[in-house]
């Protein structure tokens, strides 16, 4: 190892201590800090991230990268350090633009933001959010101005989340599945399945958290190197792959939300638990790709756990678990967490109407990025696109446009990368098939681990040392297409449904 190169991890390390400092303050934040605690947490948060952010652009680590990304030095590297100065690189120079007062402000007023989104959705009334929400809008305008003065702005943010991913791209990807969702959803809501009221009770939450933990038992989630907490918004966050936590929220009259959410942040928190831990600490050490990430949750929840046979091995232990399950068949069960119903909350949706919730969230944000409406008048454009998609009208801004936290932490371009997520499911299910064989075969013999060791393999190890479309290459050979995720959806829900589609 080059001389250059130990000096680089030694000051990476010193990095990762403000790093660890800040991601277990933003932990506490959401799960155990009280109210009247929270604004000495925010103020920690933004001094520690600032620290940290004078330590991204110091020229200390400039000239340590200069003479890595010199020819004579780059060659001695191996190809994962090679992929981590390049983008250490790259992220310096997109970083250093930014004025230091100006990123502390942007951390101080998403800890502002975040908490109003709460109390905002609490209470049901947006104007509680809207400043924050303007604030927020301006300062990421700004940052953009710093680091992406030459790109369209919602392109740069959307290039943030899912880096090569352009919106003339999502544009095409988006219409395809648009065209093909809208006459599939009709024909499956006219053969509506009748609710059933046996799920209708109520589930103690420290009932359901046990739940929780048989089922991140049964997917390959690792406790040696995890944790769980509640939140009022699901998440996974991680410090390293030796440290990964996700969170849940328990509702006493719904046990099903739980119980998919469980799944969900569980896919999270295996990928980033299965990273290469040599690549830990370092810029690829955690997959910053959120599409790519967001197919991995969404495999766990829906490409198998809506599928009935992931059930068959576990069922009778969700009975034990939930006794009020034992008047419900696993068909009845099967049947349920698979009802396709337009409905106002995203992450209730089910796996076929989620993708419009996405595709509104899309077109929202670029009606703020790029035809400037005013916050004020957002409620109004999003029960307008909710009615146009969905057919239905929220009847108040909690279940409604302040359902998602995102934008209260300034994650503009984030939501298209969910429907991407799925997007590649559908590629990865006809892969795994491929190599593995039948999927309902494997599920229903309890053999998950076989695929939860096959994603290992092609995907979780790489954190981000590859490009969404290069893992997506390397693992099913061809370019991104929605068209498997369609076949999947004809082939499920016209047996389910009994139709033709």
């Amino acid at each position: 190892m080059s001389q250059n190169l130990k000096k680089l991890q030694n000051y990476m390390e010193n990095m990762n201590r403000f790093s660890h400092v800040v991601t277990l303050l933003q932990w506490d934040m959401y799960t155990g800090v009280p109210k009247e605690g929270y604004d000495k947490h925010a103020d920690a948060v933004a001094y520690f991230s600032t620290e940290q952010f004078k330590m991204s652009v110091d020229p200390k680590l400039k000239e340590l990268l200069e003479i890595l990304n010199t020819k004579e030095e780059y060659e001695k590297l191996n190809e994962d350090w090679k992929f981590i100065v390049k983008k250490m690189k790259r992220d310096f120079d997109r970083n250093e633009k930014i004025p230091q007062e100006v990123y502390e402000e942007y951390v101080r007023a998403l800890s502002d933001s975040q908490r109003a989104w709460e109390e905002a959705k609490n209470a049901s009334d947006f104007n509680l959010f809207a400043p924050h929400l303007k604030k927020i809008i301006e300062l990421v305008k700004k940052l953009v101005s710093y680091t992406d003065p030459e790109k369209e702005i919602y392109d740069a943010l959307l290039n943030q989340y899912e880096e090569g991913m352009d919106s003339k791209t999502i544009d095409r990807i988006f219409d395809n599945l648009k065209e093909e969702l809208i006459p599939m959803i009709q024909k499956i809501t006219a053969a509506e399945l009748p609710k059933n009221s046996k799920f209708e009770g109520f589930y103690d939450p420290d009932t359901q958290e046990k739940v929780q933990k048989m089922l991140l038992d049964y997917i390959g989630f690792r406790w040696s190197r995890g944790a769980v907490g509640r939140t009022e918004h699901p998440f996974t966050l991680n410090f390293t792959s030796k440290d990964v936590r996700v969170t849940n929220h328990f509702y006493e009259d719904n046990a099903i939300s739980a119980i998919f959410s469980a799944i969900h942040e569980g896919g999270h928190g295996i990928f980033e638990q299965n990273v290469k831990e040599e690549l830990d600490g370092t810029v690829a050490g955690s997959c910053c790709y959120m599409g790519i990430h967001e197919s991995q949750s969404r495999f766990y929840e829906n490409i198998m756990g809506r599928n009935i046979n992931f059930w068959v091995p576990i069922y009778e232990k969700l009975q034990n678990l939930l006794p009020d399950f034992k008047e419900i068949s696993l068909e009845e069960f099967y049947r349920e967490i698979n009802r396709v119903e337009n409905s106002l909350i995203r992450v209730e949706a089910d796996e076929v109407t989620y993708c419009q919730h996405i595709i509104l969230r899309y077109e929202m944000e670029k009606a703020i990025f790029r035809d400037n409406v005013a916050v004020e008048e957002l409620p109004k454009l999003w029960n307008e696109k909710m009615q146009e998609y969905l057919q239905i009208t929220p009847e108040n801004d909690a279940c409604g446009i302040l359902q998602d936290m995102h934008w209260s932490g300034g994650s503009f371009g984030y939501f298209p990368t969910y429907l991407l997520g799925s997007i590649y499911d559908g590629m990865l299910l006809e892969q795994i098939e491929e190599e593995l064989g039948s999927l309902d075969i494997i599920l229903k013999e309890g053999r998950i681990l076989e695929v939860t060791h096959w994603l290992n393999e092609k995907i979780h190890q790489y954190g981000s040392s590859r490009l969404p479309k290069d893992t997506l290459y390397a693992v099913c050979k061809k370019e991104v297409t929605a068209e498997p995720l369609i076949r999947y959806f004809k082939k499920k829900y016209s047996k389910l449904y009994g139709i033709q589609l």
